[in-house]
């Protein structure tokens, strides 16, 4: 019998302290720096985002949004014998955020680690993930995608600080019987580093570099829509799928006019796409879990369903899942 992996439950979790543009407009304001709420939502569709409180980590987010998850699969932490957190944004330099995150839990014992891709950073956890069950090395994953990107933003550039936010998403994946996670496509191109990229670390106890994010918003989104699309039509051709067997796109949030862009050149209306990209910003690895389990909880997505996930971050990194609910 061959063996397969399944989502069998979905989590989110996202910081009490939500900013509207209004709000984020007036305290950047007083620090000097001038811009609109129409300036925010023309170029990104973005209209607000949530921030952590001081002294809140990415293991905090993702143990929450890990909890709703293992409820929604009626599974408890003991049960899970591996954990991938994927972030940009650890607690710590080591040890991974994922190892927090198991103790937290109380699922000490099995494997767990962070995966660091950065926005396309929860498509590679569970293609990752995926894989080890497949080969019997787990039975029982947790795949959290968790980031406080406020605590890396230069609020002093209206390009960049507008447009993230923190947040964590989280499924869990079990082996299956059945065909769950049908096929993946994933790929880097590091020549592309310095278009998207936080250039700083630790370095004899203080930072070394500019701790802060750094973009080049139109080189960022022409390389998007491109390899976002040759991603998706890669990872159909290899589920045996075509576009026209999708219930639902759910892609990175980074921005509504990628994601109209891509679903667009994939013939998908946009009423098969999740978009929680006016309400959360870009959350990075954690924005496709955050969006899966809108559409789940809202009733939207429903078990059976085809379901086509994409991501494109730095690195530069990109990748698409298919699976059936």
């Amino acid at each position: 019998m061959s063996l397969y992996s399944r989502i069998t439950g979905t989590g989110s979790y996202l910081p009490p302290r939500k900013l509207s543009n209004a709000v984020l407009v007036a305290e950047l304001a007083a620090k000097g720096l001038e811009t609109s709420d129409d300036w925010i939502v023309e170029r990104t569709g973005i209209r607000a985002r949530h921030f952590v409180a001081d002294g809140v980590f990415s293991s905090d987010l993702a143990f929450e949004a890990a909890k709703n998850a293992l409820q929604a699969a009626n599974r408890n932490a003991q049960e899970v014998d591996l954990i991938i957190v994927a972030t940009s944004t650890p607690d710590m330099v080591f040890p991974s955020t994922a190892c927090i995150l198991q103790n937290k839990l109380g699922a000490n014992g099995g494997i767990a680690f962070d995966m660091q891709a950065v926005c396309t950073g929860f498509v590679y956890a569970l293609s990752v993930a995926d894989s080890m069950i497949k080969t019997g090395a787990a039975k029982c994953a947790l795949v959290v995608g968790a980031e406080v990107f406020s605590r890396i933003l230069d609020f002093k550039d209206r390009t960049t600080c507008v447009l993230f936010g923190d947040g964590a998403g989280a499924v869990v994946l079990e082996a299956s019987d059945t065909p769950g996670i049908l096929a993946s496509d994933l790929h880097a191109d590091g020549k592309h580093v310095g278009i998207l990229c936080v250039p700083g670390h630790v370095s004899g106890g203080a930072i070394s570099g500019d701790p802060v994010l750094k973009m080049d918003g139109q080189a960022v989104f022409k390389l998007a829509v491109g390899v976002l699309e040759d991603a998706a039509r890669a990872a159909l051709t290899k589920a045996g799928k075509t576009e026209k067997d999708i219930d639902w796109m759910i892609p990175h949030q980074a921005n509504i006019r990628i994601m109209q862009s891509t679903a667009k050149k994939l013939k998908l209306p946009m009423d098969k796409v999740i978009v929680t990209v006016d309400q959360h910003g870009n959350t990075s690895a954690a924005s496709i879990p955050l969006a899966l389990d809108y559409g789940v909880r809202n009733g939207k997505i429903k078990p059976g369903q085809t379901l086509l996930l994409e991501g494109v971050g730095g690195g530069f990194t990109w990748g698409a899942v298919i699976l059936n609910l």
